[in-house]
C-alpha cells in the first residue's frame, strides 16, 4: 500500500480520535449492551439492537484510523519552503471571475477539511495548483464550466 501523507496536526488529530474511540467510546458501548440486555429479550430490544449498530460503526472507524495511523507519511510543513505549491503549502489564491480571495492549505486526504480551510492534496483544485508559483494562474474544471485562479502567496506556516 501506498503512503499517506499528512502534516503533523493531522497525524495527532487521527491519533486523538483513536485513542477516544478505543478508550472511551468502545467502553461506552459496552456498557451500554450490557444494560440492554439486562432489560431481557434481544429479539424485540431497540436498544441492544442501537447499541450493536453502534459497536459496530465505531469498530469499523477504529480499523480504519488504524490503517491510515500505520501508512502515514507525516511531513513537518514549518520544515518546508519554496517558491512552488506542494503538500503543506498555505495557497492564497483569486478567483479571476469573482475577485473574490481565498486560502487554503494543502494536506493530505484524512485531515482534509475546505470549510476548515485544508484541502486534500487529490483534490481537482490542489492538483491543478501543485507546482505552480505566486503570480501563476490556472484552471480548475467545475459542474459549473471551467474557473481560472491566480496565485497570490505560497506560505509555508
Amino acid at each position: 500500500m501506498d503512503k499517506i501523507p499528512m502534516t503533523v496536526q493531522g497525524h495527532k488529530a487521527l491519533s486523538a480520535e483513536y485513542d477516544h474511540r478505543t478508550q472511551n467510546e468502545r467502553r461506552r458501548i459496552i456498557d451500554a449492551i450490557s444494560e440492554a440486555r439486562a432489560h431481557g429479550d434481544l429479539s424485540e430490544n431497540a436498544e441492544y439492537s442501537a447499541a450493536k449498530e453502534q459497536q459496530s460503526l465505531n469498530e469499523g472507524r477504529i480499523q480504519e484510523l488504524e490503517s491510515m495511523l500505520a501508512l502515514a507519511d507525516i511531513i513537518d510543513v514549518s520544515k518546508l519552503s519554496g517558491s512552488k505549491v506542494k503538500f503543506g503549502a498555505t495557497v492564497t489564491f483569486l478567483d479571476e471571475d469573482t475577485e473574490e480571495e481565498k486560502t487554503y492549505q494543502v494536506v493530505g486526504d484524512p485531515e482534509a477539511d475546505a470549510s476548515a480551510g485544508r484541502i486534500s492534496i487529490s483534490s481537482p483544485i490542489a492538483r491543478a495548483m501543485i507546482g505552480k508559483e505566486e503570480g501563476d494562474s490556472f484552471e480548475v474544471a467545475a459542474p459549473g464550466g471551467a474557473r481560472s485562479y491566480e496565485i497570490v502567496k505560497i506560505e509555508y506556516i
